[in-house]
């Protein structure tokens, strides 16, 4: 049987460990063994925290609602009821940038749903 050299497929995979983990601390960047289980680690992490993110991001949309609400003098749980009975469908995302951008639209927003 002939000899299989595979020194090509070795150095492939360093560096592609290698390009993974660059900018990581200590020896996570620098060794194979070290290195690979830090990229799997931050590959997980990453998988997670794309659902995470969603979450955290609605939180937010709420918060910065709920703020542009209680100045026309109403609360976030009221106003969203009262869209739903008026039929309105914009989205929280839509509903928090026209909050905070454009505070006049939002108003007369408001006003309708009043």
């Amino acid at each position: 049987m002939s000899r299989v050299k595979r020194g090509v497929i070795h150095l492939k995979k360093r560096r592609t460990i290698r390009k993974a983990t660059k900018g990581y601390m200590w020896g996570r960047k620098k060794t194979i063994r070290l290195g690979h289980t830090a990229m799997l680690k931050a590959g997980n992490y990453a998988f997670a925290h794309r659902r995470d993110k969603k979450g955290v991001f609605r939180k937010l949309w709420n918060t910065r609602i709920n703020a542009a609400v209680r100045e026309q003098g109403l609360s976030y749980s009221k106003f969203i009821d009262l869209l739903a009975k008026k039929k309105i469908e914009l989205d929280r995302k839509v509903l928090a940038d026209l909050a905070m951008n454009y505070p006049l639209v939002f108003a007369k927003i408001i006003e309708a749903v009043k």
